[in-house]
């Protein structure tokens, strides 16, 4: 009778085990499975929040079948302990395990409304959009110079949102005095700033920032960035360039940034310029002229005159040689780039072609050709 007791309880205990492992495999299988969403949805994880709520917002949303195995799976990758708050941008089609990726790897948030100010050049605007999840393409529903007009209602409104996320996005040439005065435009920000930063060593990019930022904090994120641009780009230059330091690279690259807004010819003004150096032609090049006489602070809004092209001053490349002292604006990661890893070219001459773009030549009397050909561009573009 024993036997037989044990021998059914051994059969159940068999029957259970493989009943388990199914139901493991199941869920496994459940886990990796394509989702039900058939177009891409932003889900919100709030401060504070949990993967019980975000699974329950997940199953409101159709974009999980079973709220159990999608917080069972983000347990057993122990991941559960990993979620951070923002906006995300669900997929079409993504399986949970896809999903509790998003929520869990950290960075930018991906999708939702978003106020972004924009550091140019010439100006700075603020901007608001908001994602369209299922063409992933953001639409702007506010804009604004804050230097020039009063915060718009929109924008109060959408500033005061909790679930508003922002973003500064700086230029490639603006300079460092520029980025420091537009900060202190936005009021999103706090903090002072004691001392403007470098010029140069502010990284153009895009940076996401929390309500009530730190302005020097981020100035340091901005410095922490050019300074590892500077260094992988100085390691990986060329052999033989007339650049003795990594400090004379950043300068090079300023002027490089400066000189062209087209990127595909980046490289073929920095040949230019390397080519002027092995030489020891002057680089004679307007925006150093220019920095002399702004010091960054903003925009000259005028040509140069013949005096101040004449005039000895340490950025008036006409009249010294080799580079200038510092850089005059904060270069990108492609001007650093092309200044120490130029292409090889005949280059020494480069003027506007009327497109946008440059006409590059080897000898003075092609340049001058050149010269003759955007002057008369010029004087067409006057009488119209």
């Amino acid at each position: 009778m024993w036997r037989a007791i044990a021998s059914n309880a051994l059969t159940m205990l068999i029957v259970a085990v493989f009943l388990m492992g199914g139901v493991i495999i199941w869920g496994q299988n459940e886990y990796r499975a394509e989702g039900p969403l058939s177009e891409a949805i932003c889900l919100r994880v709030p401060s504070g929040s949990n993967m019980s709520r975000v699974s329950a917002d997940l199953e409101g949303q159709g974009a999980i079948k079973n709220g159990m195995i999608f917080r069972l799976g983000a347990d057993y990758t122990e991941k559960t302990g990993q979620l951070k708050a923002g906006a995300f941008l669900i997929p079409a089609g993504a399986t949970m395990e896809e999903i509790v990726d998003i929520v869990t790897r950290g960075g930018a948030s991906t999708c939702g409304t978003e106020i972004v100010y924009r550091i140019g050049v010439t100006r700075s605007l603020l901007e608001v959009r908001e994602l369209d999840p299922a063409t992933n393409q953001f639409t702007e529903t506010v804009e604004f110079n804050p230097a020039e007009a009063e915060a718009p209602a929109e924008y109060t409104a959408v500033r005061e949102d909790p679930n508003t996320r922002f973003r500064i996005s700086v230029a490639e040439g603006v300079t460092s005095w520029q980025i420091v005065d537009s900060l202190k435009r936005f009021d999103v920000m706090t903090g002072e700033v004691a001392e403007v930063p470098a010029e140069g060593m502010l990284a153009p990019d895009s940076y996401e920032v929390s309500d009530g930022a730190d302005r020097g904090e981020l100035l340091a994120r901005m410095e922490a960035a050019q300074e590892a641009l500077l260094i992988g780009s100085w390691e990986a230059r060329a052999a033989g360039i007339p650049i003795a330091t990594p400090e004379e690279a950043l300068i090079l690259a300023s002027i490089i940034e400066k000189e062209t807004g087209v990127a595909e010819e980046r490289g073929i003004v920095a040949s230019v310029f390397v080519n002027r150096l092995h030489r020891g032609m002057r680089l004679q090049t307007d925006p150093t002229v220019i920095y002399g006489i702004t010091k960054g602070q903003g925009v000259l809004g005028r040509g140069l005159r013949q005096s101040e092209l004449r005039a000895e001053t340490p950025y008036n490349t006409y009249v010294i040689p080799g580079l200038p002292p510092t850089p005059i604006a904060n270069p990108g990661r492609a001007s650093l780039e092309a200044a120490v890893n130029p292409p090889e070219t005949d280059y020494l001459y480069f003027v506007a072609d009327g497109t946008g773009g440059h006409a590059f030549a080897r000898t003075l009397e092609e340049h001058n050709e050149n010269v003759a050909k955007w002057r008369r561009i010029e004087a067409e573009r006057a009488n119209q």
